[in-house]
């Protein structure tokens, strides 16, 4: 027999009756039932009941086994005792008389249970994550990952695409996102950078003639973490094809995606049909170029129902051609007790308040709002938006640029709140048409807004002729229940266009060719019409597995401060360590 197992503890079956046989394992439980001990073996495979009575041999060893001994027990499979068969269990029908244990390796005083899911701190549970996994929610999650990262595979492959691996050590790019710096100790001075993405890599392998790549690749952020970003590096599934459309991309990749979901989605339905909404759509009927379309609500301009009304805060307001006002429909919200909870929640946002109407039996407006407009304006505003008795609507005003991202929170309350979000469904879709670039107010600049290397719509003519805050760019997200899970775009491969499109941006020539020389001197030499995208492996993992927390589905994630407690990182370098890298610590003033 094996020295450790002859079996796992997830394999014994009726039909292994009366054999002899060998379990490793950990102890999961000991329970003592009038003098008999039951033991509860867990490895990777699963867990098998195991008996030791007084008569066994093993009996005065097995009363000092504690939770998380790891153990060797040799024994004979019989069926359990009528009436105490356990159906959650593949092993439930059988379980061992043990004969023989030997412990393998003792366990100390536990700082976390290993037993059961209940909450524990979670600086705790990082720094002993090793403990952590064993915990089965947790330790499932992360097989769950396992086997999405090898269906992603499959799948891509099935579509023709090959895996290729790129450079960890690079140089800066502007991807939108502080860089992780290393320095070098050969060229004193001069550092790498780890990849945010591999974006030029793999255009550069378009470049190549290798036409449809594709990786599970690492990318690295100094970011501020938060719960749906892991500081420091994520994964992604990065995507890249030559020779295509936007069309060919999401006809390529909508199969791959939906898929998955399907795969993993534990019988919720996934979208069929996936919609394209254009990114300014998205923002005015749901406040989010992420939204979450569970929620049925779509917001609606009703700016002329308040235009000269007696409401006079929103009537001055509306003076401003560039301000208007937003209804956030609300069925079932008709009533006060619900109406003022949600203005309480506003003014917890740092918002004044909310302004609603309440339409009543009989269809009238209740409300202050409904009160200063009149009758007539408030039945447009019903007839407008479709609500009915016993519905609310709620309204934000000024400059849409301004406050849309809070009325997408109004909308997701409301969603929430009404139970009107159906948690039970992954819905899927493309945002389109983003805008190439955007207004930096800190830096007082235009700047990109997404995606450096995307090809604007209209090309180098739009680039030379147009308001570079209207030029839209051939760059779109996938969403799924209020998260961005993929990003992507067809790529400005012309030379003279990426020329022009980093200038806008501020960046001169010589300055392009200096930081992205590889790509600029690829360009010149036969650069194929490419593009692609980047899909969140860890986002899709989270969504799957039922959680909000990256943490979750991750091995060994930083905490929110970005430390590794299990590991001790970041942790400070020797003298000599600095020294051969030619650098001095300049710590701040405490």
């Amino acid at each position: 027999m094996h020295r450790y197992r002859s079996h796992t503890c997830g394999a014994l079956r009726e039909s292994n009756i009366g054999e002899t046989i060998r379990l490793s394992g950990w102890v999961h439980r000991v329970r003592d039932h009038g003098g008999v001990l039951f033991i509860d073996l867990r490895d990777h495979y699963g867990l098998t009941q195991c008996v030791v009575d007084p008569d066994s041999p093993a009996f005065s060893l097995a009363e000092k086994l504690r939770s998380e001994f790891v153990v060797k027990m040799d024994g004979k499979v019989r069926r359990r005792p009528e009436g105490t068969d356990n159906d959650d269990l593949p092993t439930g029908k059988v379980e061992v008389y043990v004969s023989e244990i030997e412990v393998l390796g003792p366990a100390g005083d536990l700082p976390l249970p290993v037993f059961g899911d209940q909450e524990y701190p979670e600086d705790i549970r990082l720094k002993y994550r090793f403990l952590d996994l064993r915990r089965e929610k947790l330790h499932q999650n992360i097989m769950t990952r396992v086997e999405i990262i090898k269906s992603m595979r499959r799948r891509m492959e099935g579509q023709g695409f090959f895996e290729f691996n790129t450079p960890i050590l690079t140089a800066s790019s502007p991807e939108g996102a502080r860089d992780f710096l290393v320095p070098s100790r050969i060229h004193p001075g001069k550092f790498y950078a780890l990849p945010q993405a591999p974006q030029q890599y793999k255009q550069l392998l378009m470049m190549s003639g290798f036409d449809r790549y594709f990786q599970i690749a690492p990318c690295f952020r100094d970011e501020d973490p938060r719960a749906d970003r892991l500081p420091g590096e994520f994964y992604q599934l990065d995507v890249e094809m030559s020779f295509v459309t936007q069309e060919d991309v999401f006809a390529a990749m909508e199969p791959v995606i939906t898929g998955v979901f399907e795969e993993f989605a534990k019988g919720k339905p996934v979208t069929k049909n996936w919609r394209r909404i254009p990114f300014a759509e998205a923002l005015r009927k749901y406040g989010s170029d992420k939204p979450d379309l569970r929620n049925p609500i779509e917001m609606q301009d009703v700016s002329e129902h308040f235009r000269g009304s007696g409401f006079k805060v929103f009537a001055r307001m509306l003076e401003d051609p560039k301000n208007q006002v937003w209804a956030i429909p609300a069925p079932g919200g008709g009533s006060r007790a619900f109406c003022d909870r949600m203005n309480s929640w506003a003014q917890g946002e740092g918002q004044p308040g909310l302004g609603y109407i309440m339409w009543r039996e009989g269809g009238e407006g209740a409300g202050p709002l409904a009160n200063n407009i009149g009758p007539e304006r408030t039945a447009a505003i019903r007839a407008q938006i479709g609500t009915k008795e016993g519905d609310a609507a709620f309204f934000v005003a000024g400059d849409p640029d301004k406050f849309w991202k809070f009325s997408g929170l109004a909308r997701n309350k409301v969603g929430e709140e009404l139970n009107l979000t159906d948690k039970e469904r992954f819905e899927l879709a493309w945002i389109v048409d983003f805008p190439m670039y955007e207004y930096n107010e800190d830096d007082k600049k235009v700047d990109f807004s997404h995606n450096p290397f995307s090809m604007p719509q209209g090309g180098l003519d739009a680039l030379k002729s147009q308001d570079p805050l209207t030029i839209k760019a051939f760059q779109y997200d996938i969403c799924c229940n209020g998260y961005e899970i993929a990003s992507g775009g067809i790529r400005n491969h012309v030379p003279e266009a990426m020329v022009k499109a980093f200038e806008i941006a501020g960046y001169g020539e010589q300055e392009v060719v200096e930081r992205f020389g590889g790509m600029y001197r690829a360009f010149q030499y036969g650069a194929p019409p490419h593009g692609g995208m980047a899909a969140g492996v860890d986002r899709i993992v989270m969504l799957l597995c039922g959680t909000t927390n990256l943490r979750e589905i991750s091995l060994f994630p930083m905490n929110q401060q970005a430390m590794d407690l299990l590991m001790g990182a970041p942790s400070e370098a020797t003298t000599k360590q600095l020294r051969e890298l030619h650098i001095r610590v300049n710590l701040p003033q405490k």
